[in-house]
Formats: C-alpha cells, sequence, structure tokens
C-alpha cells in the first residue's frame, strides 16, 4: 500500500472533518407536509381523505370483474355517475396475485377492493353448472378442511399469504380487503359453524392475516370487516366475530331486498339499522354497505332504490355503498329496466356522490364528529 505524503494527510483530515461538521449540523428532510423551522417553503398540503367529509361512494361489484368493464360501461352510462370502488373476488385455491387485475381498476379511478376468499371457489362454479339448488350448494361448498380456520390461523397457508402480501404491497396505492366476508353464516368455510372450525378461530385467522401483511410492509391495505345482515335472532352476535379496531379500518353489511327472509318489501332500515346498531356497540369504525341489491320480482324495486338514497343521510356513518351489477338468482341490476335505471340516476344525481377516487388518497378511519 502507498503511503501518503504529510500535505495530502493534513487535506484529507480536514476534508474528513468539513464532511463531519456537514451531517451534523445540515438540517434533515422535513418529513411530509411539515417543512424545517424557519423556511419559507410553504407547507405541503395533507392528503385528500376518501371519502371526503360528508360524502358517501358508489361501488359497484359484477360477474366479470376486472377481466371485462363492459358490465361497468352499461352500469356508468346508466347511473349517469362513475362509481369509486370496484369490489371484485379471487378465491385462495386458482387465483395467484395479478398486479394487473388491481392497475386496470386504479387506472379507471376507481379503488380497488378485493373479496379474498380463503376456498376452493371452483367447487362452488361447478355444482352451479349441475344445476343442484343453492342450499345444496352451500353445503358442499362449506366442506373444506383444507382451508379450515385454524389452518389460516397455524401460519399452514402462509406462502399464498406471504405472496399476496408482498404483491400488494408493490402497488403502492391504497387496497381495500374484504377478508372471507359473512362469516356469520354457514355457506361458506371460513364460518365458524362449518368444516370443523371452533368458536374464536375467525378472530384468530383475521388477526394473523392482517399480522403478516404488517410483517411484509403491505401497509396500504384498507382492512374491511363484512358480516352479512341479521335476518334472525337465532345466528351469533356479530361481535363474537369482531377482530377489533386495531384490526379493521371500515366495517361492512351485506343485504339485499327481494330474496330470502327479505323476500317481502322491506325498506333499507327494516333489512340493515338493526345489525348497524349492534356493530355500533363495539366499534366506531366508518361502515360501508358491501353489497346490495335489489329485485324487481315484487314491482317495487325502482321505489326501493329511490327509498334507500333518500333515507341515506340519515346514517352519516355509511361512507359507502357497493351495487351487485350481477343477474344471479335474482336481476340484481340497475340496467335491468329504464325505470330502474332511471331512479338510480336520480338518487345519486346529488353532491353527497360527487367527487371522484385518486390512488394519492388515504382512506377515512374515523367516524365523522
Amino acid at each position: 500500500m502507498a503511503r501518503l505524503s504529510v500535505p495530502r494527510v493534513m487535506m484529507a483530515l480536514a476534508g474528513a472533518l468539513l464532511l463531519t461538521y456537514a451531517f451534523a449540523v445540515a438540517p434533515r428532510a422535513a418529513p411530509a407536509g411539515r417543512e424545517p423551522a424557519g423556511s419559507t417553503a410553504p407547507p405541503r398540503p395533507a392528503p385528500a381523505v376518501f371519502p371526503p367529509e360528508g360524502k358517501t361512494f358508489i361501488g359497484i361489484m359484477t360477474r366479470e370483474g376486472p377481466y371485462d368493464f363492459t358490465p361497468v360501461e352499461a352500469f356508468t352510462a346508466a347511473a349517469q355517475r362513475q362509481p369509486q370502488v370496484m369490489l371484485f373476488s379471487a378465491g385462495w385455491a386458482a387465483t395467484p396475485f395479478d398486479r394487473a387485475l388491481f392497475d386496470r381498476i386504479s387506472g379507471r379511478g376507481m379503488l380497488p377492493m378485493l373479496g379474498w376468499e380463503p376456498w376452493d371457489q371452483r367447487v362452488d362454479e361447478e355444482h352451479r353448472r349441475k344445476g343442484l339448488k343453492n342450499r345444496d350448494i352451500d353445503k358442499i361448498r362449506a366442506n373444506q378442511p383444507g382451508y379450515r380456520l385454524s389452518r389460516i390461523a397455524d401460519g399452514s397457508l402462509d406462502g399464498h399469504l406471504r405472496s399476496w402480501a408482498e404483491g400488494i404491497r408493490s402497488l403502492g396505492y391504497p387496497v381495500a380487503i374484504r377478508f372471507a366476508h359473512e362469516m356469520n353464516g354457514d355457506w361458506y368455510p371460513w364460518c365458524e359453524s362449518v368444516n370443523g372450525n371452533r368458536p374464536g378461530d375467525y378472530v384468530r385467522a383475521w388477526r394473523h392475516v392482517h399480522d403478516l401483511f404488517e410483517e411484509v410492509g403491505a401497509t396500504n391495505v384498507i382492512w374491511v370487516w363484512s358480516p352479512n345482515v341479521r335476518w334472525d335472532d337465532s345466528d351469533p352476535k356479530l361481535s363474537a366475530f369482531y377482530p377489533g379496531d386495531a384490526y379493521v379500518d371500515w366495517v361492512g353489511l351485506s343485504g339485499y331486498y327481494g330474496t330470502g327472509a327479505f323476500a317481502a318489501y322491506l325498506s333499507f332500515d327494516a333489512i340493515f339499522k338493526r345489525s348497524i346498531d349492534e356493530i355500533r356497540t363495539f366499534s366506531r369504525r366508518p361502515l360501508v354497505v358491501t353489497e346490495t341489491g335489489a329485485s324487481d320480482a315484487g314491482g317495487r324495486k325502482a321505489e326501493w332504490i329511490t327509498e334507500t338514497f333518500r333515507v341515506l343521510p340519515s346514517h352519516p356513518d355509511v361512507i359507502g355503498v357497493i351495487w351487485f351489477e350481477v343477474n344471479k338468482e335474482r336481476d340484481w341490476r340497475i340496467v335491468s329496466s329504464p325505470a330502474v335505471a332511471r331512479a338510480f340516476a336520480k338518487a345519486v344525481a346529488v353532491a353527497q356522490y360527487d367527487f371522484g377516487w385518486s390512488p394519492d388518497t388515504v382512506p377515512r378511519t374515523d367516524l365523522q364528529r
């Protein structure tokens, strides 16, 4: 190794001292939205909140999802309003993470909401093609021991979880995950009353999934907990399935007018209010109607839509409504008739629904005061 001459040593020492001084006294970069003391630069604006205060988003779910936007375009034309959220489902057995699905939705100005379903959805699809009755299909598809809640909670399925967590983290924009919805029923293998599951397993599984995403750094997730509305007094209390506000950002409810226990005409409040009131005994998170639709079997679909959107302002904690734009069991779509489309378009043609979504927004996670 060559030796340095004395002058060169002195110059090197002086340079090192200058670098040390600069590092010690130079101001560090300010966090977003804040500037160093004494700076003349204006503070950076805080990111916009979604949805804005006093607003309610409109969402859509279609059979085709992000593979074909034709139904979304038909809905938008009928509603005369662009939905701000798009919900689509993915089962764990046959759906690897695919960034393109999320980018297609966000590229159209909609927040992607993933209905993430821990099961083999092909079992359901196969038996529907055979023409089995819904109740018979429910019993078959709910028995999937490979997707038992205890296997999710104990880490047996972490390879799949991790691949999705890393993929969603890489998106760089918010994504809502509606994990294992309608857990208070008995028609999915993640319900505690079927598939060898036990009381408490659902909460343990939810918290494990949430914690793994946090560990991977997928902090851009909006966690959506979404039971079915109560239909009688026999089902367990919703609080038994709630992971806690520390693990949930939005609470949700699925409920429809025109089928099952709600086949007769019932208002929005008759279907939803009891469950909303129950949720408010244990959670203060904003609420989303994560699935709804109306049948026209009784000829009152347009009336139900008009009444529903008239009463929504009396529920300021409801920040979004996702319409099930699918012809399945019943034709729930707003494009089912011109009268229904007109009723929906008129109902949402007010300022409450007039705003957009962009990838740089942050989710509203607290109830408005």
